[in-house]
């Protein structure tokens, strides 16, 4: 037997290598293929073996690697155990400076490269269905309300599970606070000093109040703020320099010269001691300085909570329980009991618990959620509903058509997962800029340093070692790789709220610079929901039901939509479905096969060609006048003579000409090309106002269309929904695929419409500008802050102003610098697309 699992924690070939090894090497394993670009590892077993056991072997071969059930499937085996760490949520972690790129982590941390605590990823199985306990033995929890079987008291709601991210603020608030308590005295006992005859010296000299702010210092430096220096020292030990390098570096060297002028006055000149001899402390500076990168960690936590806020909103759409129909009765499940083809009741102002189909009754269901479009949609019998959309009034029953990950909800959610830890070409400018910052940074501390020793006024050395700190202390290498990331993550899960999903973070950056957009018809200018208009003979021998007959035949075997409507129209019309031996589908052309001994053919001029059928000209004249009014016509042939055709009809949706001139309008040249004859294909485009268009298209021509114009220099962009769209969608630089259409055209695309609806497009092309901008936006503000600040801190203002920057102001302007960029890219949540 062979599966399929996701593997988290990869970030190279190396990563890739060392996990097929590991997993290959397992009693029962015949073969073990990894994919790193997937994240996949399909693994081929003598019998079924445990997730626990590749959990185990993973975790011990050392590697921050975890596995686990593709699609986030769990075999009936592995459900009761596999549990996630209370306060874990998903269990996945990743890095929001996506440092190693998509890497993720199954416990929380920080960051082994920036030093940062790591983000858990929200996703379906972080949300907590309501757990109720006994107030008096907290032990018992069941599934609903009821009696204590210990004591018989009733039990209560139990209080959800603080996730990681909610821990990590908790965390930080508290210790924040208790900075504060001993850092406020350290700081008012050293500006004591600026007081006139002193009132604190009248208690006791200064020498004895310096211990008292060493004293105080030391819960800060040693609890508080002991986290930076051991991301200081992990930093430097890897020789992965980031922003807790500088900190640990600045507050550290002012509090151990503070310490050792306590206790080894006499080693330091003159110059750095005060009237009594006693040296200069700088207590004051270090706890002040942690504090406020402390202050500025909490915000920044704050701040990154609202970040992957659209994913919050979209996981309170996932309902909890259903009502299950079993044996004419309704039964309140879990969403987790709910299996294939399950009848469930919603009734009015519910939310749909899975993707299913309508099996009974009618409804008002408000898709917005998902598609963005505020308007509510009809639905009826047979219409396909999706996970975590709301009914109206009225109740109905579903049958469950995809249940757990499955669901499109949980598609969308995982999509935007993933797309938010997914890299943009432009954060590489970023990252070469960081690789020499803190070097660089720490050079300029030392030249600092240098300067004011050798030219600077008395106490030079004092002057010298404030100012070489104020560099390290407000330079901030953290904005700018914050820069371009949140504003992914934020873009991201935008549209995502509004029907866009994008599948990684090039894709939003290759829409802001497309020149050409291509299209297919069907499905995608049009509604995808032809109807059958006519059928016609043209022959002696064939009635009209008897052509009907054999349509119905070959396109009952058929996923073409086209074939869908012809198969229905047969259903209305109670034709009997004939046998179908050797069926046979030509791509791009028709479909073939032998019925009741003779040989079918049905399709365009090119599937007659292929049959080698004779097509007569007055047909193929009536076949065209249907044709220059936008219908679409099948021929027949029967024993290689076309027999007769069938005329299907396929309206332009609405919205079609409106996104097309608002794509026009941005310069954008919109492209169309179709399977459809040229006629069709020419009446469409003269409707929605297109001047270029290709019709009689192959999978193949609509591809090589795509790499003719890439080769002109053009950025192309192509949208489709139909398996002959895949080639093209996944050669086009932005593939674009319609949310209607068939999952392989969604797995070749960067970007899903969920809707289907080419105002999406328009949606795409808008938040990839915005994001875009915003980013821009980020890396000017990292970057002038930093050009600007460490100058200022240096010391070039002195000779001219009298001005110098105090390490505490720079240690507040460094916290909040990361502050801003991250509020900075929070405004794309109020954007219009």
């Amino acid at each position: 037997m062979k599966h399929t699992y996701h593997i988290h924690g990869m970030s190279c070939n190396g990563c890739r290598s060392h996990v097929e090894s590991t997993l290959s090497k397992l009693k029962g394993v015949s073969n073990a293929s990894v994919n790193l670009e997937k994240a996949e590892a399909t693994i081929e077993m003598e019998q079924h073996i445990p997730i626990e056991t590749f959990q185990e072997a993973l975790k011990n071969d050392g590697g921050s690697y975890s596995i686990h059930n593709s699609g986030d499937h769990k075999h009936a085996s592995e459900k009761k155990s596999d549990k996630k760490p209370k306060g874990q949520g998903t269990g996945v972690f990743y890095c929001p400076m996506h440092c190693e790129g998509e890497k993720t982590y199954n416990k929380p941390g920080d960051c082994p490269v920036c030093g940062m605590d790591l983000v858990e990823e929200q996703n379906l199985s972080s949300t907590n269905s309501q757990v109720w306990t006994c107030p008096m033995h907290p032990e018992v929890e069941k599934d609903e309300a009821g009696a204590c079987p210990i004591c018989g008291m009733d039990l209560v709601p139990k209080e959800p599970d603080l996730t990681a991210e909610e821990k990590t603020y908790k965390t930080l608030l508290n210790k924040f606070w208790w900075s504060v308590v001993f850092t406020l005295p350290v700081f008012l006992i050293a500006m004591s000093e600026m007081i006139p005859n002193n009132p604190l010296y009248d208690i006791m000299e200064q020498k004895h109040w310096n211990w008292v702010q060493f004293s105080m210092s030391i819960p800060v430096v040693f609890y508080t703020a002991w986290m930076f220096f051991v991301r200081a020292y992990k930093s430097i030990k890897t020789w992965n320099l980031n922003m807790f390098t500088l900190i640990g570096i600045g507050a550290g060297v002012a509090w151990l010269f503070s310490v050792f002028g306590m206790f080894f006055p006499d080693f330091f000149p003159e110059q750095f001691k005060t009237a009594s001899g006693a040296v200069h402390v700088y207590f004051e500076a270090a706890t002040v300085i942690l504090t406020l990168v402390l202050l500025g960690q909490l915000l920044e936590a704050r701040a990154h909570s609202k970040t992957n806020s659209a994913v919050k909103e979209l996981l309170k759409l996932a309902p909890n329980k259903a009502i299950k129909i079993e044996d004419g009765q309704e039964v309140e499940v879990k969403i987790d009991a709910i299996e294939l083809n399950d009848i469930l009741k919603v009734k009015p102002g519910g939310k749909i618990p899975v993707d299913g189909v309508i099996t009974e009754g009618e409804a008002s269901i408000d898709e917005s959620m998902i598609t963005g479009e505020p308007l509510p949609v009809d639905k009826a019998e047979g219409d396909k509903i999706s996970s975590g959309t709301i009914n109206g009034n009225q109740s109905f029953l579903m049958k469950a058509e995809r249940v757990g990950g499955d669901t499109l909800l949980s598609q969308i959610i995982h999509m935007v997962n993933d797309a938010s830890r997914s890299r943009a070409p432009i954060q590489n400018l970023a990252d070469k800029i960081s690789g020499y910052f803190v070097p660089v940074v720490v050079l300029i501390s030392v030249i600092t340093f240098i300067v004011w020793s050798v030219w600077g006024p008395n106490p030079a050395y004092v002057y010298a070692l404030v100012n070489a700190i104020a560099v390290l202390i407000i330079a901030c290498p953290c904005a700018l790789g914050l820069a371009t990331p949140m504003s992914v993550m934020v873009g991201v899960g935008k549209g995502a709220s509004h029907g866009v999903l994008i599948k990684n973070a090039e894709a939003l950056e290759k829409m802001n610079r497309v020149h050409t957009l291509i299209i297919d018809k069907t499905g995608t200018l049009t509604e995808g929901k032809p109807t059958v208009e006519k059928v016609v003979s043209f022959s002696d021998d064939y009635s009209d039901t008897d052509i009907l007959k054999y349509i119905v035949a070959l396109n009952s075997n058929s996923e073409h939509p086209l074939a869908s409507a012809t198969v229905n129209y047969g259903k209305s019309q109670n034709v009997d479905v004939l046998n179908v031996e050797k069926f046979n589908a030509v791509t791009g052309k028709g479909v073939e096969g032998i019925v009741n001994n003779k040989k079918i053919s049905l399709g365009n001029p090119k599937m007659i060609s292929h049959a080698n059928a004779n097509l007569f000209p007055e047909i193929e004249a009536a076949a065209k006048a249907h044709q220059k009014e936008g219908k679409t016509v099948s021929y027949l042939s029967i024993d290689n003579q076309v027999s007769g055709f069938v005329i299907i009809g396929d309206k332009i949706k609405k919205t079609s000409a409106e996104a097309i001139k608002a794509l026009q309008e941005k310069g954008i040249d919109v492209v169309m090309l179709t399977g459809d004859n040229y006629e069709t294909a020419q009446a469409v485009a003269k409707t929605l106002q297109l001047k270029d268009f290709n019709a009689s298209m192959l999978p193949e021509h609509k591809m090589q269309e795509v790499e003719k114009l890439q080769k002109a220099g053009k950025i192309v962009a192509m949208a489709g929904d139909g398996i002959n769209d895949a080639p093209a969608l996944a050669k086009s630089d932005v593939g674009i695929a319609m949310g209607t259409g068939t999952d392989v055209a969604i797995e070749s695309a960067m970007i899903t419409l969920v809707k289907g609806d080419l105002q999406g497009i328009v949606k795409a092309r808008h938040l990839s500008e915005a994001v875009m901008r915003n980013i821009k936006q980020n890396l000017f503000f990292a970057l002038i802050y930093n050009t600007i600040g460490v100058p200022i801190a240096a010391g070039v203002l002195f000779p001219f102003f009298g001005i110098l920057l105090s390490p505490m102001i720079a240690a507040l302007a460094m916290s909040f610098s990361s502050v801003s960029v991250i509020t900075n890219a929070l405004r794309l949540r109020n954007i219009k697309i």
